[in-house]
């Protein structure tokens, strides 16, 4: 039997034996990226039958699972490329196509062809965001600037439902239901997440030790405010941190700076 056939088939038997050699944790966080992906997808289902509440939950969970996934691989240090590719598809799909349809469905599709444009526009824009990020993070100097470059894709999705989430808070929904207001704010933030403003992050932050106690119990208050008023709760997350935006070319520079100097003698 010719050599090259014994190659191929120990390749073979390599390919079906390597799951095996996998360790549990190696899956945790793809099976979080996945769920988060369904969460996504679930919130279409949701608005095809008009229920927004539950379509605009289904992406909350969604972002929640984007959060969680990459923090247990980093914990877990499962980290790998299949996983930052399938974290991506997930993003894209959570946050690129699902926002989008909530969005014409709820309100752009009263603006006709104009309506389903601003809603391409979007998903292009989530699919470029997503794919400069993926070439960016190799880098490790961008990591060292403490800042994302341009609107995440989460916070673009949750902000692009910002009118319906409103309107979930007052008895008529006739003003946050206008599509020029829905067309012109998720224009706006397409451009935000194809720009190259800098925009905070909360995960270059750093916390110092004697503040740390006060922040979890600052969480824990938000947290309960999330169970009794989600809605509100979530306008009030929303707002801060659009009012953040500006200051977020400082924030870049003073983390930037402080990952330039050597580090403490303590």
């Amino acid at each position: 039997m010719p050599r090259r056939h014994f190659i191929r088939r120990g390749a073979v038997r390599a390919a079906i034996a390597a799951p095996e050699d996998l360790p549990f944790s190696k899956f945790v966080p793809n099976g979080l990226t996945l769920l988060g992906l369904c969460s996504g997808a679930t919130s279409i289902r949701f608005a095809l039958a008009e229920n927004w509440k539950a379509a605009v939950f289904a992406i909350v969970l969604a972002t929640i699972f984007d959060l969680l996934d990459g923090r247990m691989a980093r914990l877990m240090k499962a980290d790998s490329k299949f996983g930052a590719q399938l974290d991506s598809l997930s993003d894209l799909v959570s946050f690129g196509i699902a926002p989008s349809v909530l969005v014409y469905l709820w309100s752009l599709s009263h603006a006709g062809g104009a309506g389903w444009t601003l809603c391409l526009m979007f998903c292009a824009c989530a699919a470029i965001r997503l794919a400069r990020f993926n070439i960016e993070s190799t880098d490790e100097s961008a990591a060292k600037t403490g800042c994302f470059v341009g609107m995440p894709t989460p916070i673009a999705a949750c902000l692009a439902l910002l009118p319906m989430i409103l309107s979930f808070q007052f008895t008529s929904d006739t003003l946050f239901r206008n599509p020029l207001l829905g067309g012109a704010l998720v224009a706006g933030i397409s451009l935000m997440m194809v720009s190259r403003i800098p925009t905070p992050s909360l995960k270059h932050l750093r916390i110092p030790k004697h503040l740390k106690l006060p922040l979890a119990g600052f969480v824990g208050l938000v947290l309960g405010f999330a169970v009794l008023w989600p809605w509100a709760t979530l306008t009030s997350a929303l707002i801060m941190y659009v009012l953040m935006l500006p200051f977020g070319g400082r924030f870049a520079h003073h983390e930037g700076d402080a990952a330039d100097e050597p580090p403490s003698a303590e």
